[in-house]
This record gives structure tokens, sequence and C-alpha cells, in this order.
């Protein structure tokens, strides 16, 4: 049998079977790949047997070959739409920033039409967040900007009027539409049901539009050394522009989508996502369903044993948190695993309780996603009861200071932050942690974060105070949180995440191997290639990461 293609490098960095046990494959430089598949790992002499008349061979001198890099907890489709339309508020630190750049974006605009933004700071206000700031800098304007954390939407008084915003709206999850002393809609539209009832007015972008805003995203994601993702979600267009990506080429990598089971709903709604699994495409498919049982500390809508110092955060999103076990124990008696947002710490306990009650999953293990903070007893139980803990530490270093500074410090107290963030904890404590970006609330380039997660802070800024430098991770942990951890959490550890014969073959290739770099130099470090089921995609031109 000859392969269809051999990729040639310094090294191939092999990693082991179990989740938290990595070791590096010996001396081996050379990887044989036929029908999408790794045949052989080896010496490069020893694979020459395996090279025929059509074997494509691919050679990165002095490169390093890791098992391709999947992020564990992205948005891509709403992600793509909201940079392709919106406008970027990343780095806009004070509330005049943020309106010279609405300002930008309103010169080039009908006076009507409205403008979209994006990771929005909410400690630009001087208090609670409000739109009524936006009326007499652009009077008339529809403006919706989305909050840092996706949780939250900043309207202006145009929005309130167009969408009939009254403050008295009920809702079945924790969703509000905040008011001022006056009993009036400030303009901050908290959580996911109120904020679709603003998304109910956005302009229509039509698939193709959007098909092509999520195609370019992909492409910059997979130049930066991503093979797949996980993203937590599947609703409107996700289907349509997946396809649409399809019928005109390729995926630039693997996407496994996990549906919203919104809060409270029914079991006919559960039903509908149960039928929804295994519907795919070439480089997509369905599988597991997604929770919210808390919102974000910084809205005040997180789930923690105690109030915060507004006497919020004290509530789940479900408000029936039996209709929660009730669902968790639908779809696991249907092998279909759970992924659980849960970010205060008595949502954490509860959403361990309930997997302890259900059981597994028959497809892979549970997850709990972001597990802000937690309390030491809570610790263990993530390894006992094979939950998988899929985090997101560029939260950390990117949201929150070391000074306590931040909204979200301030809202929680010290006791809480100083039991915020703990990978290194959980990795101590047996259990297997998968790491993510939650992109695009978080830099989706995976160097950047895997260097963070290394240094507790920027990489990119030396100077600053690293965020629990205490829960700093090495880089072969770091690195196995995205490969072999991540294949673990689909419950794909015998195709996916380790470079072994019968593996998918999935690979990225680093121009210098990320273990022995520093993390400063991480972000740096090109990605010469990515391999998906075989298919080789070079990269030039990707030396340097970005936030």
């Amino acid at each position: 049998m000859h392969a269809d293609v051999i990729v040639l490098a310094r090294h191939v960095e092999h990693l082991a079977e179990a989740a938290t046990a990595p070791s590096t494959n010996g001396n081996a430089n050379a990887v044989a790949i036929a029908d999408g598949r790794v045949i052989a790992v080896g010496d490069a002499q020893a694979l020459e047997s395996l090279r025929g008349p059509g074997t494509a061979v691919h050679a990165f001198p002095g490169a390093t070959v890791l098992p391709g890099i999947t992020d564990v907890h992205a948005h891509p489709v709403w992600g793509s739409i909201s940079i392709g339309s919106g406008v970027d508020l990343s780095g806009a630190s004070t509330l005049d920033q943020v309106c010279n750049r609405l300002a930008e974006a309103a010169d080039t605009r009908a006076a009507d039409e409205w403008i979209t933004g994006y990771d929005l700071d909410v400690n630009v206000f001087d208090g609670d967040p409000t739109g009524v700031v936006f009326a007499e800098r652009f009077p008339g304007r529809p403006i919706s900007l989305m909050t840092r954390d996706a949780h939250a939407l900043v309207v202006s008084p145009r929005v309130v009027e167009l969408v009939g915003l009254t403050g008295r709206e009920t809702f079945t999850d924790a969703s509000s539409i905040e008011t001022g002393p006056d009993g009036r809609p400030t303009g901050f539209v908290v959580e996911l049901q109120a904020m679709d009832l603003v998304f109910a007015h956005y302009p229509d972008v039509p698939v193709d539009t959007a098909a092509a805003y999520v195609l370019h995203q992909l492409e910059r994601l997979a130049r930066s050394g991503l093979t797949g993702l996980h993203a937590l979600d599947f609703s409107e267009p996700s289907e349509a522009v997946y396809r649409h990506i399809e019928e005109q080429g390729h995926l630039p990598l693997r996407i496994r989508c996990s549906p919203l089971v919104p809060a409270d709903s029914s079991p006919d709604v559960w039903q509908h996502i149960a039928g929804l699994q295994g519907r795919r495409g070439r480089r997509w498919h369905v599988e597991g369903a997604k929770f919210m049982l808390d919102g974000t500390a910084d809205n005040g809508t997180a789930w923690f044993d105690h109030p915060d110092i507004h006497g919020e955060n004290r509530e789940p999103l479900w408000r029936d948190v039996d209709a929660y076990r009730a669902a968790m124990r639908f779809f696991t008696e249907r092998g279909i695993p759970t992924a659980t947002h849960a970010i205060g710490d008595r949502a954490v306990r509860f959403a361990l309780d309930v997997i302890e009650e259900v059981g597994r999953a028959a497809r892979a293990p549970h997850r709990i996603e972001h597990i802000e903070s937690i309390p030491d007893d809570l610790l263990g139980r993530f390894a006992e009861l094979d939950v998988v803990a899929s985090l997101q530490p560029v939260h950390a270093t990117r949201h929150t200071r070391a000074d306590g500074t931040d909204n979200w410090s301030r809202r929680i107290g010290p006791d809480r932050v100083a039991h915020g963030w703990r990978t290194r904890d959980l990795l101590d404590h047996g259990a297997v942690v998968a790491l993510g970006s939650d992109w695009p609330i978080g830099p989706g380039d995976p160097r950047i974060g895997l260097a963070d997660c290394q240094v507790r802070r920027p990489v990119e800024e030396p100077d600053a105070a690293p965020v629990q430098p205490g829960q700093a991770i090495s880089a072969r942990e770091a690195y196995t949180g995205m490969t072999v951890a991540a294949a673990y959490a689909a419950g794909a550890s015998d195709e996916l995440g380790r470079i072994a014969p019968g593996c998918l073959a999935d690979l990225t290739v680093f121009a210098a191997n990320p273990l022995d770099l520093a993390p400063e130099a991480q972000p740096g470090n090109a990605v010469l290639a990515t391999v998906v089921g075989g298919a080789v995609q070079l990269h030039p031109n990707t030396a340097k990461g970005r936030p």
C-alpha cells in the first residue's frame, strides 16, 4: 500500500492516549497518510517504502508536526457575522473611544441605518451600562452593541423605540430589560431571550454574504493552526452557511456543532434537538447539546452560593432547575453528551450533582464550560465523575485584572476571585481540562491563548501583572488541552488528538516545536501548514499571532 501523502519534518510530537499523560514519540520525523488517515509514523527512511508514483511529499525542514489543534469552545457563525457586519470595539477603553468608532461607521451609512458592534467593555460606563448616552451623539440612530461576554446588549433609545421595549417584558429565563429610576428602559438588555427581541430587528444578512464572512474567519483560524473547533451552538443560519460553503469548496477545518437547549424549554424542543444529532456535511456534524445553567458574573446573572455586592449573581438562568435535571436525563438516556455553561460556584455544583444522578452519556463525557470560580471541594469531583472541565483561560487574562479593579472582580469579591480560573488546580486533581477561546469573545488564535495559559497575562504585555499566577500550566499541558483532551471531550480519542496509525490525519505543522519555546515566543511561531483528513493546506506568512 502506497501513501497518498507523506509529511516530513524535523520532529513529530506524538501525544499519548491518556488525556493527562502526554509523551514524545522518540525521533519520528515523518507521517504517512492514506485515505485521510495516518498509516505510519516514524523515521523518514523507514517510511520510504510507502512512497509511490502518486504520493505527494511535503517537506518542512526544521519544523515540528503536532496533532491538529482543536478549539473546544467557539461560535463561528454568529461570531463571523458579527465581525463582518459590525464595528470592532475591542481595545476601546473609554466611552469617547467607543463613540469615535461608531462615528466612523456612521459616516459611511444612511442616517437611519443600523450600527451594530461587538466586544464592548462595560467598564467604559461610569456606573451601569446605558444606551441613553448615544442619543445626543447619534440622534435617531439605531445602535446595538454586544458586550464583551456576549450576554448583553447596550442599545440606543432609537432601538428601544423600534423594538417597543418597555421594561415590563417577562421571560422564562433570567433575561431582563433594565430600567432606570424613572421606570423607562436604559438600553441595557440582559441575557439571551431579551437579546433575541433586538436581534429580530437586525437587518437581514443573505446566506451567501454570511457564508463569505464565516469562510474568511475560518481560513484565518486555520492559518493560526486550528484543524478543528467545537461550535457550542447550531442556530439559524448555521446549517445553511456550512452547506453553502461546502457547495462551493471545503471548510478549512472540522466543526462539531452542539445546539443550545433553551432555558426552561419543553420536551418537544429537546426531541427536536435530539433529532438533529448526526446531521452532517463533509467537515461538519451535529453532536451533543449545550445548556446554559447560568449567565455571566459581569451581568449579575451567574449563579453563586452568595450574591455579589449588588445583591445579584444569585439565580440560575433555568428558573425551573428540575426541568434542567429532566432535560439532562433526556439527552443522557439517548446517548447524547452535554456541555453545560456554568460560571458561578453554585451552578457548577448543581451541574455536577445532576451529572452524578444521570450518569455518563454513551458517546462522550459530559462537559462543564467556563467554571470561573469554584471552592476546593468541587475540584476532585470532575475526575470522580469523568466530567471534562472545558476552560477558556483567556477570559481570566484578558477580561480581568490582577489588581481586582475589573467589573468581574469587583462584583464577586476577593474571596471568590481567589478561587477563580483554576486551571492548575483542576489538572492537579486529575481532571481532563480541555481548552478553548470562546471565540469571538476571546482571541481565536490558539498560539495566543495557549501562551496566556502559561504566563497568566496577555502574552504580548510583559509588564502586565499575572492573574492568579499560581494557576499557570506548562506548554505541554496547554497544548494537550487542545489536542488529546479536546479529542477526549468529543468522545473521539480513537481518531483525533494523536498522531498514530488509524487516526484521522489532522495535523498542525509549526516552524518550531512550541513545547521548547518560551511562552512569549509562541504567538510568533509560524504555522507552516495544517492537514485535515490528509488534505494539506500551506500557510505562508503566519509568523505573527494576533489577539
